[in-house]
């Protein structure tokens, strides 16, 4: 009975539409006949009935599945991904791989993080430093890349981070992670390393990997800005806000020379869209780190949006104007305590290296001893 009411309605729907466009067309010739020109009329030709498909909110995998059948899966899938990383880095099946001294300039592997957000810290001293949080969420070792495979240069690692539903992978993406025993990741990211410092896929990477003192450099893709212009995007001047300027206060001026060659060379500053592009911020100095719950807390600003991921590797090059020198301390044994709430590193050493920018000062803090009783040696 529905169907059979859904028929006539729908036909006399059809009888009132094809109604409306004969009347519709006769007041377009009467038009046309009156003041003799052509008038589009949005009836002028037959209608078009289309079907417009709903939004599925089940996919093919959870179509049949009750909220408890699916979080059971979820619960299994878990404990099956942890025990292939368990029988992956097993010694009894598979011996771990050979660990090789360390050498001045060796590359060391970095780190996928989340961008939690920023906040302010303080020294012992009692300035105030201004700090970002990231912190590394199910980090693991994926695949090894060796030279030939890589570029034939260097070695490389593919690391993840961020563990993702399996369900929502290809099968492609997802076999790469099982050769590894590791559950998938959402962010897959190469770093390139030296031979002595491979590590072996499956591995697990925490916060503890960094140290505080270090230097470190962060690539994300930065905040989309969409279409700006040149004052905004490029930094530009503008033109005089009066004075004879007409409609002409925030453009770029002359875009190339008028003469020879008279042309707007490639590259030039030009409004545009702005920011969703990959940057990398360098010599982040690492204040921090927490591992309890595995965050490193670098100073200043980071490219990207909060909860977004980032790369964190070592310093790729050292600044001008911050040489690096090596602190020798008189006494015969020192140790280093950095404190904070879930985190203590406490080492012996005798020789420690540092920026020479503000050195005595962070002697002063860092090693909470007098500044006399060290030596400089560069």
């Amino acid at each position: 009975m529905s169907q059979g009411n859904i028929i006539i309605s729908f036909e006399s729907a059809w009888k009132y539409l094809t109604s409306l466009r004969d009347l519709c067309q006769s007041l377009c010739k009467t038009h046309d006949s009156s003041h003799h020109s052509p008038v589009f009329c949005v009836f002028s030709r037959a209608p078009i009935i289309q079907g417009i498909r709903t939004h599925r909110t089940n996919t093919w995998w959870d179509e049949h599945l009750t909220e408890d059948n699916a979080s059971f899966l979820k619960k299994v899938i878990t404990e099956e991904y942890k025990q292939q990383t368990t029988d992956k880095l097993s010694p009894l099946k598979d011996e771990p791989w050979p660990r090789h001294e360390w050498v001045e300039g060796s590359r060391r592997v970095g780190l996928v993080a989340v961008k939690l957000g920023m906040m302010p810290v303080w020294t012992k001293s009692g300035e105030r430093q201004v700090v970002t949080m990231l912190q590394v969420q199910d980090c693991h070792v994926v695949k090894h890349l060796s030279k030939e495979e890589y570029d034939g240069h260097t070695a490389a690692l593919i690391v993840g981070g961020k563990n993702v539903s399996p369900f929502h992978r290809p099968e492609g993406y997802l076999e790469v992670f099982r050769n590894a025993g590791v559950p998938p990741k959402q962010k897959l990211t190469t770093f390139c390393v030296s031979d002595n410092a491979i590590i072996k896929p499956g591995t697990p990477l925490y916060a503890a990997h960094f140290r505080p003192g270090q230097y470190v450099d962060v690539t994300a893709k930065t905040i989309g800005k969409g279409f700006q212009g040149v004052m905004k995007r490029w930094g530009f001047k503008g033109q005089p806000a009066s004075h004879g300027q007409t409609k002409t206060h925030r453009r770029p001026g002359s875009l190339g020379p008028g003469g020879d060659p008279a042309k707007v060379f490639k590259g030039k500053k030009m409004p545009g869209r702005m920011g969703n592009i990959y940057d990398t911020t360098h010599g982040l100095k690492v204040w921090r780190v927490n591992t309890k719950y595995n965050i490193l807390y670098v100073n200043g600003s980071v490219p990207g949006h909060r909860n977004c991921l980032v790369k964190v590797k070592r310093l790729t090059h050292t600044h001008t104007n911050s040489q690096v020198c090596e602190v020798k301390c008189t006494c015969p044994q020192v140790e280093y305590l950095f404190e904070g709430e879930g985190s203590a590193f406490i080492f012996s050493a005798s020789v420690f290296t540092f920026s020479s920018v503000k050195l005595k000062k962070e002697l002063c803090t860092v090693l909470s001893m007098p500044a006399q009783s060290l030596t400089l040696a560069r």
